[in-house]
């Protein structure tokens, strides 16, 4: 995969300073890429037809669509996009090819949307981005960069396969990188870290890895899991909850409040709190392992399988000074 066109975007921008380190990074990673089923997913993204969609709508879904293909066609693409199974974040509608995903993450969009300062015009970094669904409704909100960064190899090549299928739109770019690699770039005007906290071992660390790439006066966007209680309270769970092995910490959001600030946020303001249901995440057909109806504990639906509280999802919005 070619990153040239980012390293060309951001050489005579804020960003231009990340190019001392980038690109050995990115030569590193695609390295280690070469192992796996790497090869098989990449050959599936390289396969896929070069298209310029007649209708494309990335404001209120990422869907591309033009009547010049064939019945056939679009069965190729479902066949290449199913290679790249499983699909966890989205949904997507490409060409006809409904990707009915894990994650409902149209839904926290929405619920993330009307709370954040209005992203139009502005250089955005989302952490731990998945396959990049919000990049895209970034996108559709009039972001002017919209910059991905998440480790793994299956989601960029989901990433990759979407982008070509929207036209190659380079207003979004997804980077194999986790966030302790970047440097202090201090250049982004909004960070997004949605359902990544509970998994850094040390959420302080990650706290300030994401205040040291905004600009001052930029602002933190942070989902993730909380429990009910008092500003004092934090789970720490034993070797799984809902069945995920790498879950650290879950604070309560008045704990969540107190460690922002200590790290030096100001404004910081909880915007919403929701419980996730089986209509959120669950099992599709472009996904057909475990999901939360089965993490839950059958008898009691409030409580995980292991006995903690179900999950619990609140999204809380910060300032860097």
């Amino acid at each position: 995969m070619d990153f040239g066109n980012f390293y060309q975007l951001i050489a005579k921008s804020p960003l231009s300073h990340w190019l001392e380190v980038l690109p050995g990074q990115i030569a590193a990673w695609q390295r280690e890429a070469l192992h796996g089923h790497f090869k098989n997913w990449a050959r599936s993204v390289e396969h896929l037809p070069e298209l310029s969609p007649e209708t494309v709508d990335l404001l209120h879904s990422v869907t591309a669509d033009s009547s010049q293909l064939s019945e056939r066609q679009r069965g190729g693409i479902e066949k290449l996009l199913r290679n790249l199974m499983p699909w966890r974040k989205g949904p997507y509608s490409l060409y006809g090819v409904e990707i009915t995903t894990e994650w409902r993450s149209d839904w926290k969009w929405e619920r993330v949307l009307r709370h954040i300062t209005p992203l139009a015009g502005r250089t955005i970094l989302d952490v731990g981005c998945g396959s990049g669904y919000h990049l895209w409704r970034m996108v559709g909100a009039g972001a002017q960069l919209a910059v991905g960064i998440d480790p793994m190899q299956l989601f960029i090549c989901q990433f990759e396969a979407v982008r070509k299928l929207l036209g190659g739109d380079q207003r979004a770019h997804m980077l194999p990188l986790g966030i302790e690699q970047l440097p202090e770039l201090k250049a982004f005007d909004t960070v997004f870290s949605m359902g990544v906290l509970y998994h850094r071992r040390s959420p302080f660390d990650h706290l300030f890895q994401l205040k040291n790439q905004l600009v001052s006066g930029g602002e933190l966007v942070l989902e993730t899991l909380v429990i009910e209680g008092d500003d004092l309270q934090v789970l720490v769970p034993g070797e799984r909850y809902a069945q995920m092995r790498n879950v650290w910490c879950i604070p309560t959001t008045g704990a969540l409040k107190n460690w922002l600030e200590k790290c030096g946020f100001v404004d910081v303001r909880v915007v919403d709190y929701s419980i996730t249901t089986t209509a959120e995440q669950r099992r599709t057909d472009w996904m057909t392992s475990e999901s939360l109806a089965e993490f839950l504990d059958p008898a009691d639906s409030s409580k995980t399988i292991e006995g903690y509280p179900a999950p619990l999802r609140a999204v809380l919005v910060a300032t860097r000074p």
